[in-house]
């Protein structure tokens, strides 16, 4: 890197907290994941864990959250501009909520994407969530000595980054960009196990039951067309109702973001694959 950085380490971790994020499921994923592709997408990309751990030689990542994908062009095309910005930000619970008050779409790519970062690593549980207004409104965190700031890392995902297509859009504009042969890893905002589980705040609008039927539709023409596809999901009756004439495998995960501790632990999650 320029500037005097330090090496970059060779694999990449995601640079953003995101609730549901695959990092702890990666070895259990590992057998599951397709073999052989010609090019790698991603419509819900949240913190990015699968891709980084892939890190295939053709890929294209969207999302239909204008911050995150913002952030990942940021960092892809003006790395050392982002890590700049993000070491003029300390953790100080007024710079937080000064920062937090900022009107995203004023600041420059790199000014935008180290407000992210800097809000993620600060907020209370590194969550996302946005009000019906689509600003983001976690309150600050608590934790001792946050790292604001992992110059290295940030340089190795700018490397796996490099010649990514990013998009900003909805999981359907996957049918417009994947072709035969290649392969779809679908991660989306989890169907709610229960009433009170749902947590679909990381764009205003949420992600109910019609999406999730809306996203079997896109499941099935992606699956006619001879496209490899992966999705991850809760283990609900819904899910395996819409994907029940394919190959379901069972996973555990521990459940990280529950505002009782009892609730807490490990859970029976779904993958869904087309492909042995």
């Amino acid at each position: 890197m320029a500037g005097g950085e330090e090496a970059s380490p060779a694999i990449p971790r995601p640079f953003l907290k995101w609730a549901g994020g695959k990092g702890q499921l990666l070895e259990q994923y590992g057998p599951l994941f397709a073999q052989r592709f010609k090019r790698y997408h991603e419509p819900f990309v949240g913190g990015g864990a699968v891709f980084f751990h892939l890190r295939p030689a053709r890929a294209a990542l969207s999302d239909y959250n204008t911050e995150l994908i913002g952030c990942f062009q940021a960092v892809r095309d003006d790395v050392c501009g982002v890590i700049d910005a993000l070491r003029k930000h300390v953790y100080e619970r007024d710079h937080f909520y000064a920062v937090r008050a900022l009107d995203p779409a004023t600041l420059p790519p790199a000014e935008r994407a180290a407000r992210t970062i800097y809000l993620n690593r600060s907020c209370f549980n590194g969550l996302y969530r946005v009000n019906a207004q689509g600003r983001f409104n976690v309150p600050f965190g608590r934790y001792t000595n946050p790292r604001l700031v992992d110059a290295p890392n940030l340089g190795a995902c700018a490397c796996a980054l490099r010649r990514v297509r990013l998009d900003c859009s909805s999981f359907t504009g996957v049918l417009e960009r994947a072709k035969r042969g290649d392969f779809v890893y679908l991660d989306p905002p989890y169907n709610p196990t229960s009433k009170t589980a749902s947590f679909t705040g990381y764009s205003a609008g949420g992600f109910g039951p019609d999406k999730q039927r809306e996203l079997a539709r896109v499941y099935a023409e992606l699956d006619r067309r001879g496209i490899l596809v992966m999705l991850s999901n809760s283990d609900t009756p819904l899910v395996r109702e819409l994907y029940g004439g394919l190959r379901i495998v069972e996973v555990r995960a521990a459940r990280a973001i529950n505002s009782k501790g009892s609730r807490r632990g490990a859970v029976t999650e779904l993958v869904i694959l087309n492909y042995r």
